[in-house]
């Protein structure tokens, strides 16, 4: 079967690639670079010992889209990557986040539809679900839809609404698998999380500032109601979370009924405080951080983390690793890029 991979050199998408030419499936990608460089590509084909597709292309742009269908007429399922992901970066530039999340799926979606392509995999998100009190966690995938902390969140609500409308119309399959927080890197040590200028997330930050890169990494709020005053998040490894598209795509194909819309979360099951990944950091690299507390930052929610049940059920995915492991090899990638002075 062939896929379709937007933001395929994109840090989620390049692992998703390199688990779906492991499972012998044949692979197109689509990226503008914007969050990622061409040279990921090539790392791919070196994990993998395999080639696949690849067309610049940008999802607010139709005509680019046009030409990848019009190139590759037997795509059978899309894998759809392509967004911005930064929480705080999205509250600052709302504007931004709606284009590209929102009206860039829809162009996706427009052009599915006039190629009867039915079978899709959206990347979501855990935000979804807003600030849960804590007595309502883990969340479920029953767990109310809550207003959204952020425009970043907001996008993907809006997002698995269209699709589900889309579902309705009889012109989609959809699983969306709404994922915590990826973390770690490819045991290679090729390809990684690499944010172009100052990372948004946690763990580049800290990896970043371990290496020397950054002075100091800046905790955003220890006043919260948690057993250290820092956030909770379900740090998932991006190999996990890689395969659990694997297993989405492979639902598509034989498990679920036609025109159907499934949501599934994907995490550990288990949350982590900022200062817990912080510890788990130190504790596999031998180093001590250099950190600091700081006000809030908009847009975070307190804390969040997956009951997994129904993936383990329904995709027979479950995570492997854990946090150290995440650890480990996102400081592996990070003493890699070092030595390529990245």
């Amino acid at each position: 079967m062939k896929i379709l991979v937007t933001g395929g050199s994109g840090y989620i998408g390049s692992h998703t690639i390199v688990e779906l030419l492991a499972e012998g499936y044949e692979v197109i990608s689509i990226d503008n670079f914007e969050n990622s460089t061409a040279e990921v590509n090539e790392r791919i084909k070196i994990i993998s010992g395999k080639s696949f597709s690849f067309m610049e292309a940008d999802i607010r742009n139709p005509d680019s889209l046009k030409r990848v269908f019009e190139k590759h007429t037997d795509i059978n399922a899309v894998i759809h990557f392509a967004a911005y992901k930064a929480v705080g970066e999205s509250v600052e530039k709302p504007l931004h986040y709606y284009e590209n999340n929102v009206s860039g799926t829809i162009n996706l979606l427009k052009i599915l539809e006039a190629n009867s392509i039915k079978n899709f995999v959206f990347s979501s998100s855990c935000t979804v679900y807003g600030n849960v009190a804590p007595n309502q966690l883990p969340v479920t995938e029953d767990s109310p839809i809550q207003q959204a902390f952020s425009p970043y969140g907001n996008t993907k609500q809006i997002c698995e609404e269209i699709l589900y409308d889309q579902c309705v119309s009889e012109k989609l399959n959809v699983v969306s698998l709404r994922y915590f927080n990826p973390i770690g890197a490819h045991d290679s040590s090729l390809i990684g999380e690499l944010p172009l200028g100052v990372p948004n997330n946690l763990v580049p930050f800290i990896t970043q500032t371990a290496i020397g890169k950054r002075e100091k990494l800046t905790v955003f709020g220890n006043d919260y109601p948690t057993p250290d005053g820092t956030c909770i998040r379900d740090y998932i490894h991006v190999v996990d979370l890689a395969k659990a598209h694997v297993a989405a795509i492979d639902y598509l194909h034989k498990h679920t009924e036609k025109n159907a819309f499934d949501v599934f979360n994907i995490g550990t099951g288990a949350g982590a405080s900022v200062l817990e990944a912080i510890h788990s950091f130190e504790k596999v690299s031998g180093m001590k951080l250099n950190y600091s507390f700081g006000p809030r930052r908009a847009g975070d929610v307190v804390q969040i983390y997956a009951s997994c049940d129904k993936a383990q059920k329904k995709l027979g995915w479950k995570a492997a690793r854990d946090i150290d492991n995440c650890m480990l090899t996102a400081w592996n990638w990070q003493r890699k890029l070092a030595e390529q002075n990245i």
